[in-house]
């Protein structure tokens, strides 16, 4: 099955990015407004800081119970604190039970343990519960109502037992995400239009924003969640309700047929002598050369392909498109490489698909110079983008 998982490669590219600007001054690194207009000013204004855990690390929500790993701490360790099976709860997060957690890394409990309360260190007893603003607006609107000069009390109705929890302003449970296979943290920022900043706050990610498959992270909400989308028309069996048109034929018979006039031939024009015709030299003035020899299978597109990618065998190296130096060498989650290089001019080229490097951060690179090697797929290909700042450019603009 061929590998067209573009977006996956995309998103990548996102995070590597990055990784490679975070070394510019002044850089921001939640990505905001690159590529598809994403914005998270807005969010992040409403967004709320992470609750403090209990004694145990526990900080507990209606729906699920985390931990919050201290330092040096381990699976098995916070299975020893909390009674649970060491082995599970590692499988439960995708990491083995004797790796050292980075502090403030959070671990998804696979089932409930006992409530915090003052015992162990919270401040309340039971689960974290969101902030009703429907029932704090009612009671509000039921005083004024008894207080008002020969008003009639409304008569208040009991909520259902089974009610939906209410909109909330602040403490709206986070999200639990899963990290999947060719996820970076970038793309989960885009998914919940929350700001990288804010998830690595709330998890406890290093500053490379490191992620691994399997891996719970919470993303905080804030004041207001999206609206649900609008319930649609009654669903109906294919076809009821659709009225079928009447064919042609059932209204008037069909034209007799005539037979079509004979066609003249065209005129061929002479076949031009090929081995006259020479191809328009490359510019020599080009910025950049071609870091692979290939066709280009996808072209720039912003937005949705902010590079171009250019099909070649796997293990083709792969080289620098300029003079410059290495801003950034990472991986995605699927292991692909990914390399980043900063040129004089401020400008920034970027190279992913990649394995083999031959570079290393901070390492001076020239032009032409054999960086590393194209990572078997189907098809094989690199990916390369040329970048003033956040600004995706035309790399074809900018090569011979």
């Amino acid at each position: 099955m061929a590998n067209r998982n573009f977006p996956v490669r995309r998103i990548a590219l996102t995070g590597m990015t990055l990784a490679a600007l975070a070394a510019c001054e002044g850089f921001d690194p939640d990505l905001r407004d690159i590529g598809n207009g994403f914005d998270t000013s807005a969010a992040v204004q409403s967004l709320p800081g992470r609750p403090r855990p209990d004694d145990r690390g526990v900080i507990s929500y209606p729906n699920y119970q985390v931990v919050v790993a201290r330092r040096d701490d381990t699976i098995r360790g916070i299975a020893i604190r909390l009674g649970l099976d060491a082995d599970e709860l590692a499988e439960y997060n995708g990491i083995g039970p004797d790796v050292i957690l980075r502090r403030d890394e959070i671990i998804a409990l696979p089932s409930r343990v006992t409530e915090p309360s003052p015992a162990t260190g919270a401040i309340g007893t039971g689960p974290i519960q969101p902030f009703d603003v429907t029932a704090v607006a009612t009671t509000a609107l039921d005083r004024a109502d008894a207080a008002g000069a020969g008003a009639v009390t409304a008569t208040p109705i009991a909520p259902a037992a089974t009610a939906p929890a209410a909109p909330v302003v602040r403490g709206t449970e986070p999200i639990r995400h899963q990290v999947q296979r060719g996820e970076t943290v970038f793309s989960i920022s885009r998914l919940y239009n929350v700001p990288v900043t804010n998830i690595a706050e709330w998890n406890g990610l290093n500053s490379e924003f490191t992620i691994r498959e399997g891996q719970y992270l919470l993303i905080p909400q804030g004041g207001s969640a999206p609206a649900p989308a609008a319930a649609s028309a009654a669903v109906t069996a294919p076809g009821v309700g659709t009225t079928t048109p009447v064919p042609p034929s059932a209204a008037r018979p069909l034209p007799s047929e005539t037979p079509a006039a004979p066609v003249t031939a065209a005129v061929v024009p002479a076949t031009p002598d090929l081995g006259t015709t020479t191809a328009q030299p490359a510019s020599s003035d080009a910025r950049f050369i071609m870091p692979i020899q290939g066709s280009i299978i996808r072209d720039y597109a912003p937005g949705t392909n902010e590079g171009i990618d250019i099909g070649a065998s796997a293990g083709s190296d792969v080289r620098a498109a300029g003079s410059g130096t290495v801003a950034a060498v990472t991986t995605d989650t699927s292991g692909g490489a990914i390399v980043v290089l900063k040129h004089s001019d401020g400008l920034l080229t970027v190279y992913t698909q990649m394995e083999g490097l031959t570079v290393s951060k901070d390492d001076s690179v020239s032009r032409g110079q054999v960086i590393g090697k194209v990572r078997a797929a189907n098809p094989s290909f690199l990916h390369f983008e040329v970048r003033r700042g956040l600004q995706s450019l035309d790399p074809n603009d900018f090569l011979q």
